[in-house]
């Protein structure tokens, strides 16, 4: 059976925890009858500074993330976008655990089946490929004009699997089948009262300025906030 309705999804994220580090940038197509019907894409304010490796892998700066959205705003628009599809992606589970902690996070829901790229390239192609996105864009010339970008590697992904559709499909359907995809959502904790006291002590003693939401704070949040400020300059004496 070919899959001719889905959404092609990818994300960008400041590290790679769902529960500890932030999506910093999604990308999705909407295909219907084989057509894209529709795109999304949102930079989100990840009100952190962002660690040099993402900064050299996605071209994303500090002054491009500050310009982003809410996550707060931009959830719901993702959830609306990719309602009742099956998601595409290369590694899906691991864009779809972050999304679906984000919502929960939210009190709302994000639950689909997937396909994965990534997976059907380990069973078709001989051991010794790399099955990573980019090497797999080179080997069979798809063209991305920004690598490690959201909505570039969705449609790249989208491309990939259609290559792999046609090639393979009818000698092995299992593979294109829709499986469900598990990742368990535990909505976080908002940080306390000490921890944000905390962190604006922090922040103020060694005159640090600090790109938080503070109302949408958790703690894993805080935390890391706090981690990351004592590693760079120290504690208060």
């Amino acid at each position: 059976m070919i899959l001719r309705n889905y959404v092609a999804i990818d994300l960008e994220m400041t590290g790679l925890n769902a529960r500890r580090d932030s999506i910093l940038e999604i990308g999705a197509v909407r295909v219907k009858d084989k057509k894209i019907e529709a795109e999304y894409q949102a930079m989100i304010h990840p009100h952190l500074e962002l660690p040099e490796e993402v900064i050299r892998l996605t071209g994303i700066t500090n002054e491009m993330a500050a310009g982003g959205r809410e996550l707060d705003e931009v959830i719901p628009e993702i959830i609306e976008f990719c309602k009742e599809s099956v998601l595409l992606g290369h590694n899906v589970v691991f864009d779809y655990g972050f999304l679906k902690q984000a919502a929960k996070n939210r009190n709302a829901e994000f639950e689909h089946p997937g396909i994965d790229t990534l997976k059907i390239a380990r069973k078709l192609l001989e051991p010794d490929v790399k099955k990573t996105l980019q090497m797999l864009c080179d080997r069979y010339g798809i063209y991305r004009e920004h690598r490690h970008r959201a909505l570039d590697d969705a449609m790249a992904v989208r491309e990939l699997y259609e290559i792999f559709e046609a090639e393979y499909e009818a000698q092995q359907p299992e593979l294109f089948m829709p499986f469900p995809l598990m990742y368990k959502a535990k909505k976080q904790s908002p940080a306390t009262n000490r921890q944000k006291n905390h962190l604006k002590e922090l922040a103020d003693y060694h005159k640090v300025t600090l790109n938080v939401s503070w109302e949408t704070l958790t703690k894993n949040e805080a935390s890391r906030q706090i981690d990351r400020l004592t590693a760079r300059y120290g504690r208060i004496p």
